[in-house]
């Protein structure tokens, strides 16, 4: 199954609440904090929603 790699690159503070949540359940939370998660159309709406916020690679598996 493929997975993508989330970066957190942007701070969370000063976003809105439901962003900061997001990013939390993306399992992110500093500037800098990397986590691989499997490649879901449920994953993928959560980054949808803090494309400011992180930067997404493909991750062979």
């Amino acid at each position: 199954m493929a997975s993508i790699k989330v970066t957190q690159v942007r701070s969370g503070i000063g976003t809105k609440p439901k962003h900061r949540g997001t990013l939390r359940a993306l399992g992110l939370g500093r500037i800098g904090k990397v986590n691989v998660l499997p490649d879901r159309p449920e994953i993928r709406g959560m980054v949808a929603r803090v494309p400011h916020l992180v930067t997404v690679e493909e991750v062979e598996s």
